[in-house]
């Protein structure tokens, strides 16, 4: 039987070292536990330079940990037009990013592929929220925040993917 590429997606904050890298790391931790984790790739990336090569912030990492999860191999990297040929799906944590996003894309077919993560979270898309607040001018608080709202999405847009590419072949 022929075996498919992974569906491809990418996170997209502004630094790649708070918002994206926890949503990448959740996001994956999702799939391995749905079965899904061999058939959807998950990268993150920030569509500011300043941190690339750095480490997730670690307040975020502390976040991520108090939920059993770690990122500390995480490494900033930058989004750019070029990046979009390597995704099937972009998700931007906020309405900025997305704006930025769609600007950046090189096409209508690009622009397409671009979505907000909160989208999948049927609470925050009731309320228009659709924002991953950024928590990176604040305290711990914030990024257990942001992590929450996170989760929340993740869990829809996993339940979406589930229905899509439906569970390992029996």
């Amino acid at each position: 039987m022929p075996q498919r590429r992974p569906v491809r997606i990418c996170l997209v904050c502004l630094g790649n070292i708070c918002r994206s890298p926890m949503a990448a790391v959740v996001l994956r931790a999702r799939l391995a536990e749905a079965g899904l984790a061999d058939r959807v790739s998950v990268e993150s990336a920030g569509l500011g330079s300043w941190h690339v090569g750095g480490p997730a912030d670690r307040r975020a990492l502390s976040a991520l940990q108090s939920r059993g999860l770690a990122a500390e191999d995480h490494r900033a990297r930058q989004f750019g037009a070029d990046s979009f040929d390597q995704y099937d799906v972009v998700l931007a944590m906020d309405r900025e990013i997305l704006a930025d996003l769609h600007r950046l894309a090189p096409n209508a077919a690009r622009r397409d592929a671009i979505q907000m993560l909160r989208a999948y979270d049927p609470v925050a898309l009731a309320s228009g929220e659709l924002d991953v607040a950024d928590p990176y001018f604040g305290d711990d608080a914030g990024f257990t925040r942001a992590l929450a709202q996170i989760e929340a999405a993740v869990d829809g847009l996993v339940s979406v993917l589930e229905q899509d590419l439906g569970t390992v072949l029996e």
